[in-house]
């Protein structure tokens, strides 16, 4: 039954046609005795039984990047999921044009090595992949560097037709820094990931879905 329910959640989302954008007045996550409220993400319980948790970046001017603030939140709106009773999976979205776009990059550059070690990214973006219940990334529009690899920290990735998915980081003299380089070869095997990850280049849903990404 929680499957169905994810399905028919995740279809809804990846092939509506309007967006999946809130306003601040609905930044509120219900997690039993308290309510918190989210800048950057909107959190909520769904479902026949509000037994499906919903996160969905929601900061559709830039595009959902990733900023530390961001995944903060989606960290804490997953602990919060995992420790409800009632919870028994969480889907992740983004809006109709973008899942996510990546990471800041702006953001980055004003920072010093000592600023990057300090921040300990990898262990909020590792939180994601270590979540103990099941979580579907439900993916519109563009999932860049940072999205990409965000969704393939999922259990399940369903996508819409105007899905598209790249690692664009080699544009910047860089490698994918979150797991791609071994996350994306074991979801569309070596030549393809290879692929992604030497030319930057973009590919479609229906390309991801004949890999066996999705």
């Amino acid at each position: 039954m929680l499957k169905s329910r994810l399905l028919r959640m995740s279809s809804k989302i990846c092939h509506s046609s309007v967006s999946c954008d809130y306003t601040s007045s609905d930044r509120w996550l219900n997690i039993g005795s308290a309510n918190k409220c989210y800048s950057c993400i909107v959190a909520e319980r769904r479902g026949e039984r509000d037994s499906v948790g919903l996160i969905v970046l929601n900061r559709r001017r830039s595009f959902n990047v990733l900023t530390d603030d961001v995944m903060l939140e989606v960290v804490d709106a997953l602990e919060a999921f995992e420790r409800h009773p009632a919870v028994g999976a969480v889907v992740i979205t983004g809006t109709a044009r973008a899942f996510s776009a990546g990471a800041d990059v702006p953001a980055m550059q004003r920072l010093s090595f000592e600023d990057v070690v300090k921040r300990n990214v990898p262990r909020d973006w590792h939180r994601v992949a270590e979540f103990t219940k099941p979580t579907i990334a439900a993916v519109n529009g563009l999932a860049l560097g940072g999205g990409c690899e965000l969704a393939l920290m999922c259990d399940i990735i369903y996508a819409g037709t105007n899905a598209q998915f790249a690692q664009p980081e080699i544009t910047l003299g860089t490698i994918p820094g979150a797991g791609a380089t071994q996350r994306l070869p074991r979801a569309v095997g070596k030549s393809l990931a290879m692929e992604m990850c030497l030319t930057g280049e973009r590919i479609s849903a229906e390309r991801a879905l004949q890999a066996g990404a999705l």
